[in-house]
Formats: structure tokens, C-alpha cells, sequence
């Protein structure tokens, strides 16, 4: 069986990322799928492409006026609104941890009759994630936290003022260490979750700019904390999803530290809201054009950076991988109540009925 798939545009600022690309849409096409794209200002793959992939194109956010039966497909959420949601919708919610928003969110899709399959709930058997960003979250972040480090190296306040998307990893990498050596020196990084997608995208980009990489992960937290010897790094990635059972990483009492070196934290995971939040220093996520909160300002400042779609600063790279891992689960699509598109609805139907 096969199903109608609506890859809409995305509202989000600076969201150039999307879930579908060309090459994997014509192999939908050619497996009798129906795949609709959105037009859209600010996607980083052009709509040509997926013209010339068979695709059929339509305008920017014409998605409420999609046929019923289609999925309409997207990466980041929603346009804030209070109408009602007849579709089935296929993106990362954010509304199953009870972020601020939930009950709005899905009270949307209740009085619609529509449904949210969560992409962070596609997942096999195991529970193990079948498509996520994750290894380019943890790059992009780790890529920050070098920049945030540089900044405050050359005396900026706000140590980063912005942050902005590049063409591939190559411009990213050549950008960071051309200024690395004109400073002279590099930070020390630690990553915690090494050995996940996320942590190892943070190592990579830590080992090809030649950085000193401590790789933490569950053996090195099972003590539960306190965690002194983070402090005695420049850079802290944290790689870890605030939940139950997860240690306080770095919390305020830690950060008083006489002896920290400890100046620049990139929460990947970025939950300041939750109760589970490892990193309980800061309360806000942060943006691309605000990526800096200032916790400390001393002779070692320490800044936090948690911006909640890091892997749009490489959308290409981000969207073919993505696309890839993602495209398999697409073809089963046809039965969407069962596999994992039927854990992911179980998921829906359970916190839609907490409301």
C-alpha cells in the first residue's frame, strides 16, 4: 500500500533543514507514492529539484488545505495558531515531556480529529530512534561552543553575537581553524554521551579541529555526581535527553569552583524546562540569533548555549542524512497503524488522552 506524503515549508526562523529530499522522493514516486512539496523561502534544497524528481509542487503553507488523507511532513513545529488539525502529521512535536504548549498542541489535533505521529517516536522494537539528527546536533553544537570559546578569547561580549548556516562541514571546519590559529591555542573539550549519534558528531568535529577530546559516557556518570574533573575542561557538550535517572552534570554549586577552566557549555539536548535537566544553570533556551547566555561573568566567564535546532547550520548535509535513515520508515506508510508508525500513534493517543 502506498499513501499521499505533503512536505510542507517550514515556519520556524533560520529551519532550512527538510525531512524529504529529491533523490529519496523519486524512489517514493517510483514505489507508487504521491509526494507534494511546498514551495519555500528559505529551504536549502531548491524546489527545482524536487520538480525535477517528479514531484508536485505547491505553494508555501498551503498545507491546511491538503487532502485528508494526506501526511503532511515536516521537521520543526507548527505555525502557532488555535485551529482546529484534521491531518495526520508527521514532525517533531515537543508536547510528549509536558513542554510548555502541550495540552494547546495536541487539544489542536483532538478537536480536529487529526493525528501527530512524533518523529522522535519512530522507533523499532527496542526503542532504538530509526531516523534522527542527532550526530548533527552534537557536530553543530560542539562547533558553537568552539566559536562561543573564541569570542570570549577575543574579548567579545556577547562572546557570540549570531550564528549563521554553511554551505557544507568543510566551510565550517575552515572557518574554526582559521581562527583557532590565529589565537594561538585551542580548548579542551569534554563530551558526555560520547558513544551515541549526538556525542559522536560532537568528537568528530572536536577531533578534526584538532582539539584535546575527553569521550564521557555512562561509565564515567555512573557515580551519579558531583563531577569535579569537568570543570578542568574548556568545553562541556552535553549528548544525554534530560530524563529521570540522569545526573546533575554541572549545577550551581559546581560552577564556584576556584580552580574552574570550565567556560563554555553547549547543551545539545537543550531542556531548561524540564525537572530532568542535568545542566539546572540556565533557564531558556537559546537561538540562533541569541545563542549566549552569559552565567558568570568573571576572569573565566562561563557561557551556555542551547539552541534547539543546531543541525540547520549544515541544512544540506543534515537533510540527506536525515532523509536517508528516514525514507525506509516512509515506505511503510501504507499502514500506518502498524510497525512503527503504530508505536508512534500509541504515543499520541496516550498523552492526547491525558487532556
Amino acid at each position: 500500500m502506498t499513501a499521499h506524503i505533503w512536505v510542507r515549508a517550514e515556519n520556524k526562523a533560520n529551519e532550512r533543514r527538510v525531512a524529504l529530499v529529491p533523490s529519496d522522493a523519486k524512489d517514493l514516486i517510483a514505489a507508487g507514492f504521491t509526494v507534494t512539496v511546498e514551495k519555500s523561502s528559505q529551504r536549502a534544497i531548491a524546489i527545482e529539484d524536487f520538480q525535477a524528481a517528479g514531484c508536485a509542487i505547491t505553494e508555501e503553507f498551503s498545507w491546511t488545505g491538503a487532502p485528508e488523507d494526506a501526511f503532511v511532513l515536516g521537521v520543526k513545529d507548527l505555525p502557532k495558531g488555535t485551529e482546529a488539525l484534521p491531518h495526520r502529521h508527521i514532525y517533531f512535536g515537543h508536547v510528549f515531556k509536558d513542554q510548555p504548549g502541550w495540552e494547546h498542541t495536541l487539544g489542536r489535533f483532538a478537536s480536529g480529529g487529526g493525528t501527530l505521529y512524533d518523529l522522535e517516536c519512530l522507533v523499532d522494537e527496542t526503542g532504538r530512534r530509526l531516523a534522527a539528527f542527532g550526530y548533527w546536533a552534537g557536530y553543530a553544537g560542539a562547533a558553537v561552543a568552539t566559536h562561543v570559546w573564541i569570542g570570549q578569547k577575543q574579548g567579545n561580549n556577547p562572546s557570540l553575537a549570531s550564528v549563521h548556516d554553511y554551505p557544507n562541514r568543510d566551510a565550517l571546519v575552515a572557518e574554526l581553524s582559521e581562527a583557532l590559529a590565529s589565537i594561538g591555542e585551542k580548548p579542551s573539550l569534554v563530551v558526555i554521551g560520547a558513544l551515541g549519534r549526538c556525542g559522536t558528531g560532537a568528537t568528530d568535529l572536536g577531533e578534526q579541529l584538532g582539539l584535546e577530546v575527553s569521550k564521557w559516557d555512562m561509565a564515567e556518570t555512573a557515580s551519579g555526581g558531583p563531577f569535579p574533573a569537568l570543570q578542568q575542561h574548556s568545553l562541556f557538550v552535553n549528548a544525554i535527553l534530560a530524563a529521570p535517572g540522569v545526573p546533575v552534570f554541572v549545577g550551581p554549586e559546581d560552577i564556584k569552583a576556584s580552580d574552574r577552566k570550565l567556560s563554555v557549555i553547549c547543551d545539545v539536548s537543550c531542556d531548561p524546562e524540564s525537572s530532568y535537566n542535568p545542566i539546572p544553570i540556565y533557564n531558556r533556551s537559546t537561538t540562533f540569533d541569541d545563542p549566549v547566555i552569559r552565567v558568570l561573568d568573571q576572569d573565566t566567564p562561563l557561557d551556555v548555549t542551547a539552541i534547539d535546532h543546531l543541525p540547520s547550520m549544515l541544512p544540506k548535509e543534515a537533510s540527506e542524512d536525515y532523509s536517508r535513515q528516514l525514507t525506509p520508515v516512509l515506505m511503510e506508510l501504507g499502514e500506518p497503524e502498524e510497525g512503527a508508525w503504530g508505536r508512534a500513534i500509541e504515543q499520541f493517543k496516550k498523552h492526547t488522552a491525558r487532556i
